[in-house]
């Protein structure tokens, strides 16, 4: 029965430990993780207890390991020596843990990585009208017009409308070509 309690206590322990590391939920404390879960152990062993799998929790989620670089992760780790290693019960939790959660740890990474606002959309035209009614007739000629539908998660698209003559429209896809050599630099290096 011992064997079942550590175990729950153990996921228990890292299923409080992702909530607060990856969906910052503020209720979730060490203290409270303590009194709940390990309320027999003493602090400074409780405290080493958590930051171990904290760290190796933040170590499988930031390498988004599949189930064969986790296997070996933690093989390594429980051969480690001294108190930095796993025990095999540790090992099993973070195994399962990992093997139910990985799909909501990485899609939360993902999420809290992405810039805002995010472009969701993006319409174009040529305007022959735009161009007769600027200000500047030295860059006559036509248009092209850009429409950005701009969103913030959970709230409402923002449109945003950009002009731009023949010279700005050949310095946007020069841009773009700096751009796409780079990213292929960077694909072809690895």
């Amino acid at each position: 029965m011992a064997d079942v309690e550590v175990t729950k206590s153990l996921s228990g322990l890292l299923n409080g430990i992702a909530q607060k590391m990856f969906f910052n939920n503020d209720e979730i404390t060490e203290e409270l993780l303590k009194s709940e879960l390990f309320p027999e152990l003493p602090q400074d062993e409780f405290r080493a207890l958590h930051d171990k799998m904290k760290g190796l929790l933040k170590s499988i989620s930031t390498a988004d390991m599949d189930h064969a670089q986790l296997e070996a992760f933690l093989t390594a780790q429980s051969k480690k020596q001294g108190g930095g290693g796993v025990s095999a019960e540790q090992a099993a939790a973070l195994s399962r843990f990992w093997k139910s959660q990985r799909v909501r740890v990485r899609e939360r990474l993902l999420a809290q990585s992405r810039w805002e606002p995010s472009l969701r959309g993006l319409s174009w035209r040529v305007d022959l009208q735009a161009a007769s009614r600027q200000r500047d007739t030295e860059h006559g000629g036509p248009v092209a017009l850009m429409e950005l539908e701009l969103s913030r998660t959970g709230q409402d698209s923002e449109f945003v409308c950009v002009e731009f003559n023949e010279a700005k429209v050949n310095d946007v896809l020069k841009k773009l070509s700096d751009i796409q050599e780079s990213i292929d630099r960077i694909v072809h290096r690895t």
